[in-house]
């Protein structure tokens, strides 16, 4: 099968891209490297010994997403490509809609123009639930108007997509992610966002290495054991795995199927930070700060569909997780030494 990843550069996509390589899908990848680096292809062949084809443009450009059907006539699309910071998106809701919403556009007009592409996977989040009335949070549990514009998106795009769905002869799977974390065991890929972070991993990996003065903790009063956040944190790789797992559910011809994609397990921040720290054996320097607009106490996956209809099932730790995101950091660091010697 051959799958278009968009934003297939990024975090999550360049992740799912050598999974799905390494499974024999023929990848070919849009990104137009406004949160991530053309580097990433050069580690993704060095991981799998393929390159896959890559072409930078905005998917938001109809006129070159056409021509890239009609040249590489995928049968499937993994559509990551989106803003995804939740403080960043109460700090610019327009940016968010504009830019999420009108992707989401363009991807279902090439599907519904080009009959050849029958099969979408939609990255999206556990956001959806907004303020849980309960944990574990279950595909059942009630879709919710979000905190946050970031999680808004993600809520109108469902709902565009089931309807798109009803209309148009397809099979969706609407995947709802927890809180990815870590990076390839190689230590040649991991989340190395442009500009200062947005998101805890990658700034707790560059507080790591000194590359940031320390972490801030946004907020210590929640309603958890330790006052901070609590989240299900899920190795990348495992999230990668799911989405072959997800593609192999389309070709059965499901129509829509909606899963959540976590560990079952809620960790808080401090919880995180500590586990870091035994696991590089490192002290991470730290301060608490005022909540973030947009965050809830707690929220993990109920795991039961996932397990079930699609065989998912987690084969990393959070262990896994923090030694694998500070090898990677350790990695880019010695990098960009020998690239700036030159």
């Amino acid at each position: 099968m051959k799958v278009l990843v968009t934003g297939g550069l990024g975090y999550i996509g360049s992740h799912t891209t050598t999974v799905l390589l390494q499974n024999g899908f023929d990848v070919v990848i849009v990104d137009n490297l406004s949160n991530s680096k053309v580097d990433v292809l050069d580690s993704i062949e060095s991981i799998c010994k393929i390159r896959p084809k890559f072409f930078e443009f905005d998917v938001q450009d109809k006129e070159k997403l056409d021509a890239l059907f009609e040249e590489e006539k995928p049968e499937a699309v993994i559509h990551f490509a989106g803003f995804k910071a939740v403080g960043e998106s109460c700090q610019k809701p327009l940016m968010y809609y504009e830019n999420n919403l009108n992707s989401t556009f363009a991807i279902l007009e090439m599907m519904q123009k080009h009959k050849f592409c029958r099969n979408l996977v939609f990255s999206s989040s556990a956001t959806v639930y907004g303020v849980p009335d309960s944990v574990p949070l279950t595909e059942s549990s009630p879709i919710k108007d979000a905190t946050n514009p970031y999680g808004q998106t993600k809520i109108m795009i469902e709902k565009i997509i089931q309807d798109f769905a009803k209309v148009e002869d397809i099979n969706v799977a609407i995947l709802r992610y927890f809180n990815p974390i870590g990076a390839h065991p190689t230590g040649l890929l991991g989340e190395d966002p442009n500009g200062l972070p947005n998101n805890l991993f990658p700034y707790l990996n560059k507080v790591a290495v000194g590359a940031l003065p320390k972490l801030n903790v946004f907020g210590d009063d929640y309603n958890t054991p330790d006052g901070t956040g609590v989240r299900d944190y899920i190795h990348v790789m495992d999230l990668a795995k799911g989405h072959v797992l997800a593609l192999n559910k389309l070709k059965e011809n499901c129509g829509l199927f909606v899963c959540n994609l976590g560990t079952g397990k809620g960790t808080s921040v401090l919880g995180l930070l500590k586990a870091y720290e035994e696991a590089n054996n490192i002290e991470i320097p730290y301060s608490i700060a005022p909540r973030r607009d947009g965050d809830i106490d707690e929220n993990y996956a109920g795991t039961e569909k996932a397990k079930n209809e699609l065989g998912f099932v987690c084969d990393y730790s959070i262990v896994d997780a923090c030694k694998d995101g500070y090898r990677f950091q350790i990695y880019s660091q010695i990098v960009s030494h020998i690239k700036n010697q030159k």
